[in-house]
């Protein structure tokens, strides 16, 4: 019987042979939702996707770009952003 943890869609279900000839169903979690823009909700081009603990262990260049709102504004959102503050000023 499988344990009690692995009954909800949580995990992804995967049928395997073993070496020693039997079928088992393995359980591993599901990858994350690709990260989208906090304003028009594209999928952020270049942003990290995986597990917490996997997404640590890359170097900080590797989890995000490098400009002003990366990881949370597309390109072209944090562009205009930029223009919006320069013009009220």
């Amino acid at each position: 019987m499988v344990s009690g943890k692995f009954k909800s869609r949580t995990y992804a279900r995967k049928r395997t042979v073993t070496p020693g000839g039997k079928n088992v169903l393995r359980h591993t979690l599901r990858k994350p939702q690709k990260a989208h823009c906090a304003d028009c909700g594209n999928v952020l081009p270049g942003v990290a996707r995986g597990r917490p603990a996997a997404v640590r262990k890359l170097s900080k260049s590797e989890r995000v770009p490098t400009r002003p709102f990366a990881g949370n504004l597309c390109s072209a959102c944090s562009r205009d952003r930029h223009i919006r503050k320069a013009r009220a000023q």
